[in-house]
This record gives C-alpha cells, structure tokens and sequence, in this order.
C-alpha cells in the first residue's frame, strides 16, 4: 500500500485545509478593503474643500427634522437647490411628500381601471363566443336529431317497398335496404 492514511483522515485534513485557505482570504480581503478605504478617504480630505457649517457638535440621526432644517440654514447655501429644500419647513416637505403619495395612488387606480376594463372587454368577448358555440352546437344537434327521424322514416318506406316486392315476386340477392 502506498498511502499509509486512511482515506478519512485524508479528508479531514482537506477540511482544515480548505477552513486556513478560507480564513487567510478574509483577512486579506479585509486588509485590502480597510486600505483602500483609508487611501481614499484622505483623497477626498485633500480633494473637497472644507465645510463652512459646524455640523459635528450635534448628534443628526436624534434630532427632530424641523430642528434639523433649521440648525444647518448655513449649510449648503450656495447651491440654490439645497438652499431652497433647507427653506422649507417640515409642514410643506410632508405636504410635498403626501401630493407625491396622491400621485402614485391616482396612478396606480388609473392602471389598475384600465387592466379591469381591458379584463371585462376579453370577458364579454369570450362570452359572446361562448354562447355561438353553444347556439351551433343547439342547431347542429336539432339538424342531427332530424336528420335521424327522416332516415328512419325512410327506412320504413324502403322496407315497405321492399315488402310489396317480395310479395310480387321479385327476388333481392344483395338485401342492402334493410
């Protein structure tokens, strides 16, 4: 035998192989995204100019948001579009985000009447086509059921017939009548 190890001992030893590969490339993963993270954060310390607001002395994520608009009025003031959200007052941004609301409900009912509609039009229609089905099959069976009486009617004609004949003397060698 040239392998002295069980074979169970050979895939253990693959598992605590495979756990030591496994834990070195997180740690390594996680060296690479903690320097990266630190090269770039000081890249944009030497790209961004500095802030004028004093915003670190107050914890944001406890405030209410009305105080909150109005602690940072000094923040973002050159750009007209932050400068006239920052204006606004925590009634007109919840009116704002109430009609916005509105919009995507009245929206959504309009889509949702519309596929009700379009569902009733293919409804009707398939009843429409339902209901020719059933009037052709009516007649069909109606023109059957005739159809039947007659060729019954016939057939004792025929035997009749064929019954006078016999009684005439003809003789039938084929007897397809009756």
């Amino acid at each position: 035998m040239a392998n002295s190890h069980p074979p169970s001992d050979f895939r253990v030893n693959r598992v605590k192989l495979m756990r030591v590969v496994l834990v070195l490339v997180c740690l390594i993963l996680i060296c690479y995204v903690e320097r990266h993270s630190r090269k770039y954060s000081t890249a944009l310390a030497v790209m961004c100019p500095p802030c004028s607001c004093d915003c670190s002395s107050e914890p944001s994520l406890s405030l209410p948001l009305d105080f909150i608009n109005s602690s940072f009025a000094d923040c973002g003031k050159d750009d007209p579009e932050i400068n006239k959200e920052m204006k606004k007052d925590i009634v007109a941004l919840l009116t704002e985000e109430l009609s916005l609301h509105e919009n995507v409900t009245n929206d959504s009912l309009q889509r949702t009447k519309a596929l009700i509609m379009s569902a009733k039009r293919t409804s009707s229609h398939y009843q429409k086509e339902a209901e020719k089905c059933n009037t052709g099959v009516e007649t069909c069976e109606e023109a059957r059921e005739r159809a039947e009486v007659k060729l019954r009617q016939e057939r004792k004609l025929t035997a009749l017939w064929m019954n006078r004949a016999h009684q005439f003397g003809w003789k039938d060698e084929t007897n397809d009548f009756l």
